[in-house]
Parts: C-alpha cells; sequence; structure tokens
C-alpha cells in the first residue's frame, strides 16, 4: 500500500514536534510540567494517531490516542494548577 505524500509529511510533523519535546526535556530546554512540552507531545501525538487509523494499525492507535491524552490531561492539570497558584 502506497502512503500520499501530504501523509508522510504530515506523519514527519508529528515525528518531529514530539522528538523536539523530547530532546527539549533531556537536554534541559523544557519543563515537562510547562504547556510548551505538553502541546508539543499532544499536537505530534494527535497527528500521529490520525495517520494511524487509515490503514487501522492498532498498536500506533493505542499509542498516540494514549499519548494524546495524556498529554491534554497534563496540559490542563499544570493550567489549573497555575490559576490556583495565583
Amino acid at each position: 500500500m502506497e502512503i500520499s505524500l501530504l501523509r508522510q509529511a504530515a506523519s514527519f510533523v508529528g515525528a518531529m514536534l514530539i522528538l523536539v519535546g523530547y530532546a527539549g526535556q533531556q537536554f534541559g530546554w523544557m519543563n515537562p510540567r510547562r504547556a510548551p512540552y505538553n502541546v508539543l507531545n499532544g499536537v505530534g501525538s494527535a497527528i500521529l494517531a490520525y495517520i494511524a487509523f487509515r490503514p487501522f494499525q492498532i498498536g500506533f492507535v493505542l499509542l498516540e490516542v494514549t499519548w494524546t491524552l495524556i498529554s491534554i490531561y497534563a496540559l490542563f492539570r499544570g493550567a489549573k494548577a497555575a490559576s490556583t497558584a495565583t
């Protein structure tokens, strides 16, 4: 099955967003409890989850949907903590 150039480009962007967040955290440039890190992870994993649905790949769908949900939870948890701290 051939994958279109647009889907390849989208999956590349999704992977790069996750990798930028991961590298930023590993090198101390990003705090995993702050919004930028979780936005990168959430958007990147959402893109990859969308790509994994066609053709349907259960392992990747499970991984990316779970990753997206956890990133969204962390983003809202951080926003809630910031609003109660002020």
